[in-house]
């Protein structure tokens, strides 16, 4: 698994569990209420939003505010207006990194995303100076238990791109706009999920072996993510799983 993946993972499980929950569950709350926004309130009919609720379910957020936050996308309740704005740039090392966004201003979350950048060693580039490297694409997780060719039969026939085994289960990946149909096949064939998103995708990858080299790019990873308005940091390096259980162990 690609370091800065794996990364967030581990700091959203302790975020999850401890005093930052809410500053998890706001992010949620945002996306939650683009998602609706953008493609309506039913989740059954709306894949981005309903990755959407089954990440905050999975981090064990209140029905009632998933429902508040759907009822404020719809414009059933009065809300912040959010739009998305994605970011390109350098971290340390010249790894590259894509941030995606939901503000309320454009402006502010801009100049905070460049200073963030600049404190943590890299540097913010223009738009489509490091984009090319990444795909977008919509990834669901299949629980083990199921063979690979099994999983790839359903996928491939619902217009998954491809079939990867993970030590987690069997990663599905699609286009974005194929994600939805893509579900529908495997839960139809009684496959359980444990994850489902639309996500930026490295191309190719920088291996990051070096412990002071891993530090300081996934310091960066930590600072983007602290900020309010940044939901997604994607990066194309990749991290050890030996340096990444020490680094989270640090």
């Amino acid at each position: 698994m690609s370091g800065h993946n794996r990364w967030t993972k581990i700091k959203h499980k302790k975020e999850a569990q401890g005093a930052a929950k809410g500053k998890l569950f706001t992010k949620l709350i945002k996306e939650i209420t683009v998602a609706a926004r953008l493609g309506g309130g039913d989740p059954d009919g709306n894949a981005r939003l309903r990755a959407a609720v089954t990440a905050a379910r999975d981090s064990n957020m209140p029905s009632d505010n998933i429902t508040r936050a759907i009822k404020k996308g719809t414009g059933e309740l009065e809300g912040v207006a959010y739009e998305e704005a994605i970011y390109e740039g350098y971290g340390p090392g010249g790894v590259m990194m894509m941030v995606q966004c939901l503000t309320d201003n454009r402006n502010r979350t801009a100049g905070e995303v460049r200073h963030i950048f600049t404190r943590g060693g890299g540097n913010m580039g223009e738009a489509g100076s490091v984009g090319w490297m990444f795909e977008r694409r919509g990834m669901v997780l299949v629980k083990p238990g199921p063979t690979e060719d099994a999983v790839m039969e359903v996928a491939l026939d619902a217009g998954a791109l491809d079939v990867l085994p993970q030590p987690e289960g069997i990663e599905v990946r699609t286009e974005p706009n194929d994600l939805h149909r893509v579900v529908q096949a495997l839960e139809e064939k009684k496959f359980a999920l444990s994850e489902m998103k639309i996500t930026f995708l490295p191309k190719e990858t920088v291996r990051v072996e070096q412990l002071d080299a891993a530090q300081k790019v996934l310091k960066l990873v930590d600072l983007l993510e602290d900020n309010d308005d940044v939901q997604q940091v994607y990066g194309n390096f990749e991290v050890p799983d030996a340096l990444m259980d020490q680094l989270a162990g640090s």
